[in-house]
């Protein structure tokens, strides 16, 4: 059986990669190698606001949606209660019912403990199964969910730590199997950990500002399978690390910077012999464990092979690390605030051409009144025939009281 066009191609397209494969160039052979994953859309950033700074978030200032970024840091939040709901039509320029939406809620005990949580949903649109012979057999609505609750504890004035537990539910077939594969929906259980340290008594010239550094290690779970017959896929453990430097201007205006550098903890594809797929000509063997392939993702990459005169394969110096700096994604951007009630947001995210080539620009607005706030943020991609580009995000949010403890003298947002 198979599934119409449409629904094939947003597959393809919303695990934003590409399939293994290779150009050949004289004697030379480079690799297009990107690291494919089983439920992609745990990755992508859920809110308009870090959507806005080039989905870049590890470090800024918490709310709600910091369950995606880093828990941590919601210990150092003003409010003693948030809650957050985020909307996006995803790949709207491939099709035009593939949605995201993000709800996610914290609520703080005392001054040095919060708990909550989130829910994830993502709808791919309608898609039609077939026989073999172009029968219409049913219609179907893949969609996939993840549910979160989180916990974060101060461990000093400066510093905090955080935990998620999570449960990843995927169904793309609806049950439909063929005659060599019984399909059904996956599953997997998985954790969150993450650092926080955030301090308001930082000078920058005159002006009074805040240091951040944030880390989080997210999707640490089970491999997931679709079939009984298939190998399991990795979810994409991803590793972050971003910092952020807030700038009190005077008691009107703030200006805000961060970047962050993101790492997918899952193994790289290896080089295999064309006539002996069995013999790994460089890189490493990616059928591993879980914790196995967190560790090894750090130096498995095969690196630039090509043949020489003799007709033996052979990997050019260097070239293995230069890849493994290349797994590295950047994001970043900057956020100004007037009176914390109006903000403009702009952002930029990298990502190697030989690992997905994502590349684009985005801009970003907000606006608060009291305990309302409504944000937005738009995408622009610098890449030809990328299907993220035009993404557009929405947010609304709600904060419940005001709690002086956190790290922010002068209008955290």
């Amino acid at each position: 059986m198979k599934k119409n066009i449409i629904g094939l191609l947003a597959l393809i397209f919303i695990s934003e990669s590409v399939a293994h494969s290779q150009i050949i160039d004289d004697s030379k052979v480079f690799q297009l190698n990107t690291i494919t994953t089983a439920v992609p859309f745990l990755i992508i950033a859920p809110d308009s606001r870090s959507g806005g700074m080039g989905d870049a978030g590890a470090a800024t200032t918490p709310d709600a949606n910091s369950f995606h970024w880093n828990t941590a840091k919601l210990v150092f939040s003003k409010e003693e209660a948030e809650i957050s709901l985020s909307y996006s039509p995803w790949l709207r320029g491939l099709v035009d019912d593939i949605k995201l939406s993000y709800l996610a809620g914290y609520k703080k005990i005392g001054s040095r403990q919060v708990i909550g949580g989130s829910l994830r949903y993502f709808s791919l649109g309608n898609i039609s199964f077939t026989s073999a012979n172009g029968t219409p057999l049913s219609e179907f609505n893949p969609n996939e969910y993840e549910i979160l609750g989180g916990y974060a504890l101060k461990l000093s004035d400066y510093s905090a730590v955080g935990i998620n537990a999570k449960f990843i539910y995927s169904n793309l077939t609806g049950g439909v199997s063929n005659s060599t594969n019984i399909a059904s929906a996956g599953i997997a259980g998985a954790t969150d950990l993450s650092y926080s340290y955030m301090n308001p008594d930082i000078t920058v010239g005159a002006f009074n500002s805040t240091l951040s550094f944030g880390a989080a290690i997210s999707n640490i779970g089970n491999r997931m399978s679709y079939t009984d017959n298939e190998d399991r896929d990795f979810i994409p453990t991803n590793l972050r690390l971003g910092t952020a430097l807030k700038i009190n201007l005077d008691a009107y205006n703030s200006i805000s910077a961060t970047v962050d550098f993101n790492k997918l903890l899952v193994p790289t594809t290896p080089f295999r012999n064309p006539d002996d797929l069995t013999e790994i000509i460089s890189g490493k063997d990616n059928n591993v464990g879980v914790v196995s392939g967190m560790l090894q993702s750090f130096y498995d990459a095969p690196g630039l092979y090509y043949k020489d005169e003799n007709g033996e394969y052979q990997v050019e110096k260097n070239s293995r690390f230069i890849e493994e700096l290349r797994e590295i994604n950047i994001g970043g951007g900057i956020e100004y605030w007037y009176s914390d009630i109006l903000a403009f947001r702009t952002g930029f995210f990298h990502e190697s051409a030989v690992k997905g080539n994502r590349k684009y620009i985005t801009f970003g607005a907000g606006l608060k009144a009291y305990s309302f706030g409504l944000d937005l943020s738009y995408l622009v991609s610098v890449t030809q025939n990328n299907p993220l580009a035009n993404t557009i995000r929405f947010s609304l949010s709600f904060k419940f009281g005001d709690n002086n403890s956190g790290p922010s003298k002068v209008g955290e947002n």
